[in-house]
């Protein structure tokens, strides 16, 4: 048996520096190359998280460095291309969210892996927040009963004024669709994974600022199959009073039939039973990497998970969930109604 898995890479923009940095922490693996055209920037992130070879061509990089798996960080529009190449020569994949443009697109590419007999996970970090993961805890435990409603509250402040995500991720200005696309996404796999599978959305979606072509603020209802419902009341343009509006992305209250959960913008969690004084609750986070070190909670989950059971919570089965409830919502938006999922 091999001492530690081959992995390579395929991207170094902005985000990939919590992903390398992660699977550094991460001793059965080893990332032997990263592939980017951009060779300086590439250069950078081999000599901080010692990454051996570069590419320029990830089907050479495939090719060459027969890998266990990849991990895909580029932009939804490459995706498609390169997980088929991947599938085709056997390596298992991790693929960055947004999965593709389209559902449809989406669909193709976790049909072709699945036909290829190969793993195939988004990486779809949100939902393993340190403080998600304790509320879940939290919910399966019966502490507050049955839930009825979720409500999620965000005011991320870096989509105003005329330099609008020009100094972070610029490509953001020209997406079409803006932020249920790249954010309310997270939210609708969150509540998935805290509540259960959707019923019907509905939403209202708005641009404020005039200088990017997406929406940029977003009133989400998703009702659940089991009788509960969210709102994620969420903009990208006013800004929140928190001096890390990027670490817990905003505040959350969760209403059960025998009290409420509340997540604070500092990761506090709270507990309130009906007649009882709120109470803190007593768990672990820390502030490190990306919010919470999500992305190194994620890439341990799918390096246990690829090594003892096969089963992963993000597998693109289980993702289309999410896409397909993001395409009601946009749906809704729309045609100003509820839509079924």
């Amino acid at each position: 048996m091999k001492t530690k898995l081959k992995g390579v890479a395929i991207g170094a923009g902005y985000f990939s520096k919590f992903q390398y940095e992660a699977w550094t922490r991460i001793p059965e693996v080893e990332i032997t190359a990263l592939c980017n055209s951009d060779k300086k920037r590439a250069m950078g992130i081999m000599s901080a998280y010692g990454v051996k070879n570069h590419y320029s061509d990830y089907k050479e990089m495939i090719v060459n460095e027969k890998p266990d798996f990849v991990d895909i960080i580029t932009p939804p529009e490459t995706h498609l291309e390169m997980c088929k190449f991947a599938a085709d020569h056997g390596v298992h994949i991790i693929c960055q969210k947004p999965l593709a443009p389209t559902l449809e697109e989406s669909e193709e590419i976790v049909s072709y892996a699945s036909k290829k007999g190969v793993h195939f996970v988004v990486h779809e970090n949100f939902r393993f927040q340190p403080w998600h993961r304790e509320i879940k805890k939290i919910i399966d435990q019966g502490e507050v009963g049955d839930l009825f409603s979720l409500n999620f509250r965000s005011r991320m402040g870096d989509g105003w004024g005329n330099d609008a995500y020009l100094s972070r991720q610029p490509y953001f200005r020209d997406y079409e669709k803006l932020i249920i696309y790249e954010t309310g996404v997270h939210y609708i796999d969150t509540f998935r994974y805290h509540v259960g599978e959707i019923e019907s959305a509905y939403s209202i979606l708005k641009r404020l600022n005039p200088v990017i072509k997406g929406e940029d603020m977003a009133l989400m209802i998703l009702n659940f199959k089991n009788g509960a419902h969210a709102i994620w009341d969420a903009n990208r343009y006013n800004e929140s009073h928190f001096k890390n509006a990027r670490y817990t992305f905003g505040e959350y209250l969760i209403d059960g039939s025998k009290g409420s959960i509340r997540l604070y913008s500092d990761g506090r969690i709270t507990i309130q039973k009906l007649g009882k004084q709120e109470r803190d609750h007593s768990y672990v986070h820390n502030d490190i990497g990306f919010a919470g070190d999500c992305c190194y909670i994620f890439q341990r989950d799918f390096i246990d998970s690829f090594l003892f059971t096969g089963v992963f919570e993000t597998s693109g089965v289980n993702y289309l969930k999410t896409l397909k409830a993001q395409e009601a919502v946009y749906e809704s938006a729309k045609i100003n109604k509820p839509v079924f999922v």
